[in-house]
């Protein structure tokens, strides 16, 4: 591994790291509103095991069913803990290729790959943490490889960055039992050092490099900060008080592992999963990198994509904001990206996933906002995805070969549509939500309104929106639907536009009516 360079630097350009500058200066390119749907690959050597989110965290929690499936399957993580895991991911059943075009026959137009979770494993060839792909597990560049394969099929490439997080979110490494035969046996991340790597599969490798510092702990007996420190050091133990960004050490090294990142692969979109910046001052230092520096490689034009959560007004215009699994009641004035997943995150074995229906109702509904959707596609820890998957992506690809007309390319128009279904503001849940015919969805394309129907209509379709004596009156001269040859009967008078039920929908879900004016 190469050493951490002794000081940050960010790329020269008219982006400074703060937060006027990156509102004042920063604005979204087209291609990403244009976009509509990108395809996400959440995939860590957490899907190994193929028990969902967080199994890293939570194999360290007694009681938890990802620690009792983790001792049933693998041993007791005092004796086979999630280095181990990183391990096993072999990444043997994975075909880049094949997904893509999956992935690419659904319409979207961007891929984001994982380069790493709060598991604090890269998934690219990294040269500041040796706790990477090539080195361990697949022994592959899977960042790289994804970044091919997405660009040889005419796809923007992004990158996900999770482990910000991981300086508390791996703590339970260095916990332990409360009960049971090992109560008080401490887990893998406390016991092993370096020097234990020596004769096997991990040699010249530092377990703590993965697990983080564990923060400072004040044994029984001592009643005083000082006296632990001292107790710490006399065992050559590491620790720490403060947590990022007052730990330059870990603060930096993320930095310069995503500056990497950011260099040796120029992706064109990057998704922070933080809430705001990360790390304060180093959060706006690779921001204003990254933009200055991707300006560089394009003639002075600036056409990426950095996403992050939760930020106010005041600095919402220094990036664009991710809306995880949540939906907006407005349309919003800036272009927004909603992340969501058809299971979870990670591959989890016999999980119900969302319906097509469920998430294209989601989709069109984030697009008549004026947001983009990432959806992610679980895959195994092999790099395969299920038969269900499969299913899943082609059923989607053929609704957005009927309708995709209406969605990608489009902007939202005067009002993000109608309907009695109230959806609150915020995170959304996973469960299906009951939209009628009533509930229609609207975007504007080339002149024209498409009017999407959010449950299969059964008698005639009533758009209040298009009345003639409403707010949005407007003579309409021709309704089609979209995905059909039929003639469709509709007539427009002052309380709505009213479009007789067609015959026969050119698809199960969501359909969609093309209107023309007069």
């Amino acid at each position: 591994m190469a050493p951490l360079p002794a000081e940050r630097t960010v790329a020269p350009g008219k982006f400074e790291p703060t937060w006027a500058s990156l509102t004042e200066n920063y604005q979204c390119p087209e291609w990403f509103r244009d976009a509509k749907l990108g395809i996400w690959a959440h995939w860590s050597a957490q899907c190994v095991p193929g028990q969902g989110d967080w199994y890293a965290r939570s194999m360290y929690v007694q009681g938890h069913k990802q620690y009792q499936s983790h001792v049933e399957h693998f041993g007791h993580p005092s004796e086979f803990g999630f280095m181990e895991i990183d391990n096993l991911w072999k990444a043997d059943k994975w075909d880049p290729e094949a997904l893509m075009a999956l992935y690419k026959e659904t319409g979207a137009r961007y891929f984001v790959a994982m380069a790493n979770h709060e598991d604090n494993f890269d998934a690219y060839d990294s040269k500041y943490h040796a706790w990477n792909s090539v080195n361990v597990g697949p022994k592959k560049d899977i960042v790289g490889t994804w970044a091919r394969a997405a660009r040889k099929n005419g796809l923007r490439f992004g990158v996900s960055n999770h482990s910000s997080h991981a300086w508390h979110w791996f703590q339970t490494a260095y916990g332990y039992d409360a009960e049971g035969p090992k109560a008080g046996v401490r887990y893998d991340a406390w016991r092993l050092t370096k020097a234990d790597g020596k004769g096997k599969w991990w040699e010249g490798l530092d377990p703590r490099d993965l697990y983080c510092k564990p923060a400072i702990v004040i044994p029984d007996g001592f009643t005083s900060m000082q006296a632990a420190r001292e107790w710490h050091d006399a065992n050559n133990l590491p620790w720490t008080e403060a947590p990022p960004p007052d730990d330059p050490e870990f603060a930096n090294k993320w930095f310069f592992r995503l500056q990497n990142l950011m260099d040796a692969y120029k992706p064109d979109f990057v998704y922070l999963d933080n809430w705001d910046l990360p790390l304060g001052q180093v959060g706006l230092d690779i921001v204003a990198h990254y933009y200055n520096s991707s300006m560089a490689r394009d003639n002075g034009r600036l056409d990426v994509v950095l996403t992050a959560k939760g930020l106010p007004a005041e600095k919402r215009r220094a990036a664009v904001p991710d809306w995880e699994r949540s939906v907006s009641d407005r349309i919003q004035p800036e272009p927004f990206e909603t992340g969501t997943c058809i299971g979870q995150w990670h591959y989890k074995d016999d999980i119900e996933y969302k319906s097509v229906r469920q998430v294209v109702q989601l989709f069109v509904d984030v697009v008549s906002k004026n947001g983009t959707m990432l959806l992610n596609i679980p895959q195994r820890g092999d790099g395969s995805i299920d038969e269900r998957e499969v299913a899943f992506l082609k059923n989607f690809a053929a609704w957005t070969k009927i309708n995709g007309e209406g969605i990608f390319d489009s902007r939202p128009w005067e009002t993000y549509g109608e309907g009695p279904t109230r959806v609150g503001r915020g995170r959304a849940r996973d469960e299906a939500i009951p939209y009628t015919q009533d509930d229609m969805r609207f975007t504007a394309k080339d002149g024209r309104l498409y009017v999407f129907v959010l449950s299969p209509p059964v008698r005639p379709v009533t758009v209040t929106s298009l009345g003639l004596g409403g707010e949005f009156a407007r003579p309409v001269g021709r309704v089609e639907l979209v995905g059909s040859d039929e003639q469709i009967k509709w007539r427009q008078t002052d309380e709505a536009l009213v479009i007789e039920q067609p015959a026969r929908l050119p698809c199960e879900d969501v359909i969609s009516f093309r209107i023309t004016w007069k």
